[in-house]
């Protein structure tokens, strides 16, 4: 497989994050193949998301979005199947130039995206939007310890960056919200634009409890 070409792994629901771990069952023959080539050499895959309509020609090539991230495996588990159990490190976000169309599955010539270096105003302000992001999933982690009995918290200990790139694949956020995260050209603008989606979100939330309060 030339190394200029990235297996690509398009897919309806799943955006990946540099330096976020992603793990996904893999059943499909075309990218049990796909696997299997990619364990050979570099173990890279790039994952990509599907736009919407893709549901008339999944079994072909329906238009992906151009940003993807590509990733690392990690871990690989083969079953007697041929189906594989994978865990994905998040490496970096790309850019489809031109696909390939030769094999099986899918694989493009893609461009690095490397994330825009901080200076010292973007650590600044990652710090703020970093505040932000712990006031506003405090109900939620207190929630949660209700639930499980036990502490819950974000880690003190945890760079900037992995913080904000673990939360926008984590939350439970629609594939086209964490799709326009991954576009942000910068930590300091995907902090940002995370704190004001979620900020969004609770304020509709006490938009849409206040309206079901006052219809009892």
């Amino acid at each position: 497989m030339p190394s200029d070409l990235l297996p690509i792994f398009p897919l309806p629901n799943v955006v990946l994050f540099p330096n976020v771990f992603l793990p996904l069952h893999i059943f499909e023959p075309r990218y049990r193949e796909m696997i299997a080539d990619a364990l050979k050499h570099d173990r890279l895959i790039g994952m990509a998301l599907l736009r919407p309509g893709w549901q008339g020609d999944y079994e072909g090539r329906p238009p992906v979005y151009p940003i993807g991230c590509s990733g690392v495996i990690t871990h690989a588990d083969a079953l007697a199947d041929g189906r594989y159990n994978i865990v994905l490190r998040g490496v970096e976000r790309f850019r489809i130039l031109e696909e390939d169309d030769r094999l099986s599955y899918r694989r493009a010539l893609v461009e690095p995206l490397p994330e825009r270096a901080c200076c010292t105003e973007d650590k600044h302000a990652i710090q703020t939007q970093r505040a932000k992001l712990d006031a506003l999933l405090q109900p939620a982690l207190e929630r949660r310890i209700a639930d499980v009995g036990s502490e819950v918290k974000i880690p003190a200990a945890m760079a900037d960056e992995d913080l904000v790139n673990a939360l926008a694949q984590y939350l439970d956020l629609e594939p086209l919200e964490k799709q326009a995260l991954l576009e942000q050209v910068s930590l300091r603008s995907r902090a940002q634009s995370l704190v004001e989606l979620l900020e969004m979100k609770m304020l509709a939330m006490r938009v849409a409890g206040r309206g079901s309060s006052r219809a009892h």
